[in-house]
């Protein structure tokens, strides 16, 4: 996807919240979540997060959109990360998560579509406190990368440079 491909393009290692949790766990992340909740999923996140934090100089974080419900972990972000709001229509948001094989949002939810644009436009805010926003509407994740890269001048030396300024 977008992100994978950003991590990609900028040569820096790529942590997947979801994916470390799973490692942490053992289990899917969609697993934990139905068996434990997602108060306890947030806390394995949380960890994850502080310990990425602590262990890699220079990483791109890929965090799920509901991090932001989170003060501790998207504080964490803010104050330590450069953070990048990957912005899409909700449709485009929807048919993605779709094709990263997670159906929760459709799940049994006629009105899913309406149920993610409340979520979004409830979020917005949140997400606007990130260092930059990237609209990927209507571009496919290659095409993104490197466009993003060009646009908003994410060089790795100017990445350096604002993560120092924030250690």
């Amino acid at each position: 996807g977008c992100k994978t491909r950003l991590g990609l393009a900028l040569s820096m290692p790529l942590t997947e919240l979801e994916r470390e949790v799973a490692r942490e766990t053992g289990l899917p992340a969609g697993e934990v979540r139905s068996l434990y909740g997602i108060a306890a999923r947030r806390r394995i996140e949380q960890r994850v997060l502080e310990r990425g934090a602590r262990e890699q100089e220079r990483a791109v974080i890929v965090a799920t959109g509901g991090i932001v419900n989170e003060e501790e972990a998207f504080n964490l972000l803010l104050a330590h990360c450069y953070t990048i709001w990957i912005k899409a229509q909700p449709e485009e948001h929807m048919a993605r998560v779709v094709a990263q094989g997670d159906f929760r949002p459709m799940a049994g939810n006629a009105e899913a579509m309406d149920v993610l644009k409340r979520i979004l436009a409830a979020r917005e805010a949140m997400y606007r406190k990130a260092d930059v926003v990237i609209d990927t509407s209507g571009e496919t994740a290659g095409k993104f990368s490197e466009a993003a890269r060009r646009r908003h001048g994410l060089s790795i030396r100017e990445l350096n440079h604002l993560n120092a300024s924030r250690s």
